[in-house]
C-alpha cells in the first residue's frame, strides 16, 4: 500500500471534478512532507492532519492549479547532475512543474536539491 500514490491520485481525481477540497486517507509522515512541498510551490492551499484514532487523514484545500500529479515508482536514485534527464521524462517542459526528492536533508523539490547540491530518491511529480 503506497500512501503517497493514493494521496496524489485522490488529489488529481478531485481536481478533475473541480472540487474545492478533498480528504486523503490514510495519512503518513512522508505524504505530509510531499504535501508541504506541493503547497510551497503554490499548487494546493492549506492542509491539515485529522487524527481519527487510526492512521489519520489529511484535509486538503484545492486551488485548481494541478494538471497532473503522481508518485514515481520504483523510487529511482538520482544524482545532482541527472535532474534534467528526469525532468524531461516526467515534466511537460523546462521550468514547469516540480519533482519531489527524498534527500539526506529531508524531502525537497528538485530545484532546492540542485541548489544544495544533493541527490536522493525520486518520490513524485506535480505540474
Amino acid at each position: 500500500m503506497d500512501t503517497v500514490a493514493n494521496g496524489l491520485i485522490t488529489i488529481i481525481n478531485n481536481e478533475m471534478r473541480n472540487k474545492r477540497e478533498c480528504v486523503i486517507s490514510p495519512a503518513s509522515k512522508l505524504l505530509g512532507r510531499v504535501l508541504r512541498i506541493i503547497q510551497l510551490n503554490g499548487y494546493i492551499g492549506e492542509f491539515e492532519f485529522i487524527d481519527d484514532g487510526r492512521a489519520g487523514k489529511f484535509k486538503v484545500q484545492l486551488l485548481g492549479r494541478i494538471n497532473k500529479c503522481g508518485a514515481i515508482r520504483p523510487r529511482f536514485s538520482v544524482k545532482v547532475d541527472e535532474f534534467e534527464e528526469w525532468e524531461k521524462k516526467f515534466l511537460p517542459s523546462r521550468g514547469v512543474g516540480v519533482l519531489i526528492v527524498s534527500t539526506p536533508k529531508g524531502v525537497l523539490s528538485h530545484t532546492e536539491a540542485k541548489e544544495k547540491r544533493m541527490g536522493g530518491k525520486l518520490i513524485a511529480f506535480v505540474y
